[in-house]
C-alpha cells in the first residue's frame, strides 16, 4: 500500500485554503497550507511535497511567477488554480512549468481527478523516502511522527507526539489552543482557562525537547491572540 501523498496548498483566500485542506484530508492526503508565495518558500525549505496546488491570483508575487522560480530548483508537480480560464493564461502557466491548470470555480471531484492524474504521471512522488522537517540540529520525520538528533531518537510522549504532528501539518501557520485541544481528541471544558493552561504546559514540555533555549523559542513560537506556530529552518 502506498503512503499518503503530501500536498501543499498555496492560496491567499483563507476560506478556500480551509475548504481545500478539509476536502483533501478527507480524501486521504496529508495537507499543509501557505498563505502567499513567501510563506510557501519558507515551508518548502523544510519539507518535501508530492504536489503543490497553487492559486495564480495572489497579491504580490502571483502563482505563475512563483512556479517559474520554483522550477529553477524543484521538480515537484504543480497544479495551478485560477479564476482566469483564458487560453493565454493557461499557456503562460504551463510554460512557467506547471503540470496542469484548473480554472475556478471547479467541482471538487474534478480537482481530485486532476491530482490523481498528475501523481500517476509522476509515480516516484508516491514512493519517495521519509520527509524530514529541520529544526536546527533536530530532524522531524513528518510521516512517522518521530524526532531525531543525528541518529539518536528523541522520545516524545503520546501528547507531545500528537501536538508535534498537528503543528507540523501547517508549518508557519498558527494553530489556536482550541484547535489543538480538539485535535488531541479532547472536549474543551467549560473552564476555558483550564484547557488553555493544559495546552500551555504540554507546549512548554515540547519546547524543552526541541528548543536550544526554551525561554526564547525559535521553532515553536507563540503567536499572540492566535495560538502556537511551528517554524522549521
Amino acid at each position: 500500500m502506498t503512503e499518503a501523498a503530501h500536498i501543499l496548498v498555496v492560496d491567499d483566500d483563507e476560506r478556500i485554503r480551509k475548504l481545500l485542506r478539509k476536502f483533501l484530508v478527507k480524501q486521504g492526503f496529508i495537507v499543509s497550507a501557505a498563505t502567499s508565495a513567501e510563506h510557501a518558500r519558507k515551508i518548502l525549505r523544510g519539507l518535501e511535497f508530492d504536489l503543490i496546488v497553487l492559486d495564480v491570483m495572489m497579491p504580490g508575487e502571483d502563482g505563475i511567477a512563483l512556479t517559474r522560480d520554483l522550477r529553477k530548483r524543484l521538480q515537484t508537480p504543480i497544479l495551478l488554480l485560477t479564476a482566469r480560464g483564458e487560453t493565454e493564461d493557461r499557456i503562460a502557466g504551463l510554460e512557467a512549468g506547471a503540470d496542469d491548470y484548473l480554472p475556478k470555480p471547479f467541482e471538487p471531484r474534478e480537482l481530485l481527478l486532476r491530482i490523481g492524474a498528475i501523481l500517476r504521471r509522476v509515480p516516484q512522488a508516491q514512493v519517495a523516502g521519509p520527509k524530514f522537517m529541520t529544526l536546527g540540529p533536530l530532524r522531524y520525520d513528518t510521516e512517522r511522527g518521530q524526532l531525531f538528533e543525528g541518529e539518536a531518537h528523541i522520545h516524545l510522549t503520546g501528547t507531545e507526539a500528537a501536538l508535534m504532528r498537528r503543528l507540523a501539518e501547517t508549518p508557519g501557520e498558527p494553530v489556536s489552543r482550541l484547535d489543538l485541544t480538539q485535535d488531541l481528541g479532547r472536549t474543551p471544558s467549560e473552564d476555558a482557562d483550564g484547557s488553555d493552561r493544559a495546552i500551555d504546559v504540554q507546549i512548554t514540555r515540547l519546547r524543552r525537547k526541541i528548543e536550544p533555549d526554551p525561554k526564547e523559542p525559535r521553532y515553536l513560537q507563540t503567536v499572540r491572540g492566535a495560538g502556537y506556530m511551528l517554524m522549521p529552518d
